[in-house]
């Protein structure tokens, strides 16, 4: 559907009744890629305060956000499928957005700005403590914000309902589409699979136990690899938790900027990837940047120790130390790196 917030009233367009009725017939999902690729001309027809949503593409998994500065569009996956793209408006000369790669550190339904003048910010995703979010604001076309992601109304709250704390966002000046990595890379131990902790645990009956299903929000870590440091380090609610060096295969070769979030679909691990052109370096090859990292066999096993579904792994080329984030943060902000 897309939306204008501006009128409530929801409308169906054309080339998404199409695209959902080739799909159907053919017998593709809807979040299959032909269903993403055929409604492609309505995300790029959107004007100002419009967006589309749909969340039955992918109703259960992991999610991640790309903020594409250029399209001044904001699009959410979901393991993998695109379900939601809306228009959205970033910083403004002189107030840039960070290009970089984030994790959403605070929510706030009714947020008001500290910085300017008790501004009301709904549906607010805090990604930087120095005063980036996501949030309902203003969209008049182009960038105009102090340096915030604005979003309608209606998609900041439904964006808001599918999000914890630790959601990816990446903030980028180019991007690839998601795509699968169905092995585990050299990062992970050989038995990944059965090292992880399962997302989906159960009762003696069979039934999943949900109370000891790992929650996202608290136990998913953020991994960075920097090809520059040839380190790994490895973050959770905000403190180091692990850092180890790692062996660069073909080090003469650019990594570029590849995210990854972990999942764990019908009993296997696996990753969705996000490749992303930002602060200089381009965009990394999804499939192979992964299996260029190798660390070794006892970080292997502490990584399998702390890891769970929803967990994110960045790869770039880029130096990673502590002036490229901020305390409490993952990220690699444009001002910060030399």
């Amino acid at each position: 559907m897309a939306c204008d917030d501006s009128n409530p009233r929801l409308t169906r367009r054309a080339a998404l009744a199409w695209a959902g009725t080739v799909a159907a017939a053919l017998g593709m999902p809807a979040g299959s890629a032909f269903a993403q690729q055929a409604d492609a001309a309505d995300v790029d027809a959107l004007k100002p305060g419009q967006y589309v949503w749909y969340p039955d593409r992918a109703p259960d998994g992991f999610v991640a956000i790309i903020v594409s500065l250029p399209d001044q569009r904001c699009f959410v996956y979901r393991n993998g499928v695109r379900i939601g793209v809306s228009t959205c408006s970033t910083g403004r000369a002189g107030h840039q957005t960070p290009v970089g790669v984030f994790t959403i550190l605070q929510k706030d339904v009714d947020h008001h700005s500290s910085l300017y003048d008790d501004a009301p910010m709904p549906f607010t995703e805090r990604l930087t403590w120095s005063g980036v979010a996501l949030h309902a604001g203003g969209l008049p076309g182009y960038p105009s914000s102090h340096g915030c992601v604005h979003l309608p109304l209606e998609f900041s709250k439904l964006l808001f309902g599918i999000t914890h704390y630790g959601t990816p966002v990446i903030i980028a000046d180019a991007h690839s589409q998601p795509v699968d990595v169905l092995h585990p890379g050299l990062v992970l131990p050989a038995d990944a699979t059965t090292a992880i902790k399962d997302d989906a645990p159960k009762n003696p009956n069979g039934t999943p136990d949900t109370a000891a299903a790992p929650d996202p929000a608290a136990d998913a870590v953020s991994m960075i690899v920097s090809g520059a440091d040839k380190q790994l380090v490895v973050i959770k609610d905000g403190v180091e938790v692990l850092t180890a060096p790692v062996t660069i295969r073909d080090p003469g070769t650019p990594l570029g900027n590849v995210v990854y979030v972990l999942k764990k679909v019908g009993g296997e691990v696996s990753w969705t990837s996000v490749a992303f052109e930002g602060n200089g370096a381009g965009q990394g090859k999804a499939a192979s940047a992964i299996d260029r990292i190798t660390v070794a066999p006892e970080a292997n096993q502490q990584l399998a120790k702390l890891l769970v579904p929803g967990s994110t792994l960045f790869i770039t080329e880029l130096p990673a130390a502590q002036n490229t984030r901020s305390n409490k943060d993952f990220v690699i902000l444009s001002q910060a790196v030399s």
